[in-house]
This record gives structure tokens, C-alpha cells and sequence, in this order.
């Protein structure tokens, strides 16, 4: 393989997971993520782009944007995780892909959830960070688990760091 970084495939496995967990916001909480009126996304969208993102301090901690906390701890955790894990594993040094999950959080929030709610203050800085953390764990066990000897359990450890990436190599979609 070549030492440069793949954009192709991180940017494809970004944009199908956004699609997959908007679809999901979609069936799980229909107001508002299934309201597809334009003048309504229009209004939304309206919103995203002349307000400040949402960060309301009388709430909780990890409620700011009036979430549950388990969707932004564990949630935004996790996908920026996936977005991090994914630039990492295709040859991104930590600053790039550290960019690149930035990147990735500002697109789902302004771009594949804005059009339901405003962008959130908490989102925009916690999904980065968190998943450039959980990423880069996820990454370094991944790494070390091509030094395991045995196929099977070299296989089952990255499939379990890595599930969507392992398919995706299994199935000849992406090499990285």
C-alpha cells in the first residue's frame, strides 16, 4: 500500500454512516427529523446558518443542546470515533484526521441534521474530541492486533474495533 492517506474511502464510509444514522433519527423521533416540507427545512436551515449553534447553560451538564446525555456522550462519542477511526486507518496522520473529524462533525451538523434542528455548541466541539480520543484507542488496538499470530483471533479483535471497516475489506470495497 501506498504511505499516502486514501480520501476516497474514510469520505465514503463518512457519508454512509451519516446517512444510515439520519435515516435512523428519522424513524426514531419523526418530529422533526422526518418532516421533509421544504419550508420547513428551510426555516431549519435558515436557523443553522444566522444563530449561533444551540448551548443552553441551564441545563445539565451534556443537555446543553437539549439532548438526552447518552446521545451526546456515547453517541457523538461514537461517531466521531467512526469518522476519526476511519482517516486514521486509511494512512491520516493524527492532525489530519483530527481535521477531518472536525470536518465530518461540522457537515452532520450543519449539513444532515440542520435541516431538523439548529447545529449544537456541545456537538461541534465534544464529537471531534471525543472521537479523536476513542479513535485513536480503537486505532492503536487495531494496529497492534496485526501483530497477533493466529488468523481467527487477529480477525476477531479488529472486527470488534472495527466492525464496519472489517466488512468493508472483507467485501474488496475499500483496502483501508
Amino acid at each position: 500500500g501506498s504511505a499516502e492517506p486514501a480520501w476516497a474511502p474514510p469520505i465514503l464510509h463518512t457519508l454512509a454512516v451519516f446517512t444510515v444514522t439520519r435515516s435512523v433519527e428519522a424513524v426514531l423521533w419523526p418530529d422533526p427529523f422526518a418532516d421533509f416540507r421544504l419550508e420547513r427545512w428551510g426555516y431549519h436551515y435558515g436557523e443553522a446558518f444566522t444563530k449561533p449553534p444551540l448551548f443552553d447553560a441551564d441545563q445539565p451538564a451534556f443537555r446543553w443542546d437539549h439532548d438526552p446525555w447518552p446521545i451526546n456522550v456515547i453517541g457523538h462519542g461514537l461517531l466521531g470515533s467512526e469518522i476519526y477511526f476511519r482517516a486514521r486507518s486509511c494512512r491520516f496522520g493524527v492532525p489530519a484526521a483530527v481535521a477531518f473529524a472536525i470536518a465530518g462533525t461540522h457537515l452532520w451538523e450543519y449539513g444532515y441534521e440542520a435541516n431538523g434542528v439548529r447545529p449544537s455548541a456541545l456537538d461541534l466541539v465534544y464529537t471531534p474530541l471525543a472521537g479523536a480520543l476513542l479513535g485513536e484507542l480503537r486505532y492503536a488496538t487495531w494496529r497492534a492486533a496485526g501483530g497477533i499470530e493466529s488468523a481467527p483471533a487477529r480477525v476477531l479483535v479488529r472486527a470488534l474495533v472495527d466492525p464496519f471497516g472489517e466488512i468493508e475489506r472483507g467485501a474488496g470495497v475499500f483496502d483501508c
